[in-house]
């Protein structure tokens, strides 16, 4: 069961919309809308960036932190959810499902030009979301009841960096729900989650719309000038084809 108050859609709404980051572009809308989906570290300021990327394509983005509501310290994600002891991606999905519910409710947002972007973790979550079968198991594995028959309804394409695809994901081992135009991102040195590519083409083979792109020589959160963790490093050129990957996807959406 999920840690943010899981007996209702509402009631999950209300403990993590106070903690959205919402960016719009000028004027009343319609926009399309970009959620974005931390790793599991938490938010990390290269999202800022990758937001004025996404206002400049023209989106409204929602970024949704799925620590801040659960009172998850950067020190406790790093022991506890990036070890998968807690919050897996199946859990997770019930934010994205709430996301996506709250957004339909905004008068700016076009409900029919979803996107999300996930990295790490955060592809875990929306790949696991896509995955889940609707119904009861959806509400076992998120905790919410309420949701409505097709939680992702509206989600047109998604951009998956370095995605997890390990053991508890259900990347490869079932057909996706719906099918979002999709791209990932495979980092050729990432020694956190490793080269998933075999998840990924599993995927492909049952049906889902995914282009997998290998960049190579960069690590896990090559976007993140300010990571602590050894294994990582900051590639402006790799991140400058991320920023250009999501342009294309937005633009797409129209």
């Amino acid at each position: 069961m999920s840690d943010v108050a899981p007996e209702t859609l509402d009631l999950r709404i209300a403990q993590l919309a106070p903690h959205f980051t919402v960016t719009k572009p000028p004027g009343a809308g319609l926009f399309p809308v970009l959620f974005m989906l931390h790793g599991c570290g938490g938010p990390r300021p290269f999202l800022r960036e990758m937001t004025k990327v996404a206002l400049a394509a023209g989106a409204a983005v929602v970024v949704i932190d799925s620590f801040a509501p659960r009172r998850i310290s950067r020190v406790a994600a790093f022991a506890t959810v990036c070890t998968g002891m807690r919050l897996r991606g199946r859990e997770r999905a019930g934010d994205l499902y709430a996301a996506l519910a709250w957004a339909r409710t905004q008068s700016w947002a076009d409900v029919a030009r979803f996107a999300a972007i996930g990295w790490s973790h955060g592809s875990w979550t929306i790949m696991d979301a896509l995955a889940l079968r609707a119904g009861a198991e959806i509400e076992r594995a998120t905790g919410l009841s309420g949701l409505p028959a097709e939680p992702l309804d509206g989600l047109a394409a998604t951009l998956l960096v370095y995605p997890y695809a390990g053991p508890g994901s259900l990347t490869g081992q079932r057909d996706w729900r719906i099918q979002p135009a999709s791209t990932a991102i495979i980092a050729g040195r990432d020694y956190i989650v490793g080269d998933t590519r075999g998840a990924l083409q599993r995927q492909r083979a049952r049906g889902a719309p995914i282009e997998i792109l290998v960049f190579e020589a960069v690590t896990h959160a090559f976007e993140d000038r300010e990571a602590e963790d050894p294994r990582v490093r900051y590639n402006e050129s790799a991140t400058r084809r991320e920023h250009d990957l999501l342009q294309a996807m937005i633009a797409g959406l129209r």
